[in-house]
């Protein structure tokens, strides 16, 4: 948790807060991607492609 703290510190210093949404979509889609590796969920997660 250290590290999203600093991360979220060095976001306002430097007022980045635009790149806030940008990794969440990224983490968002990785997360998509290692469901579609599992046998169970690939169907579903295809059809949002």
């Amino acid at each position: 948790m250290d590290f999203l703290k600093e991360y979220w510190q060095f976001l306002q210093q430097r007022k980045k807060l635009w790149m806030l949404p940008v990794i969440l979509l990224l983490l968002l889609a990785s997360a998509l991607l290692l469901l579609a590796k599992s046998a169970a969920v690939s169907p579903f997660v295809y059809t949002l492609f």
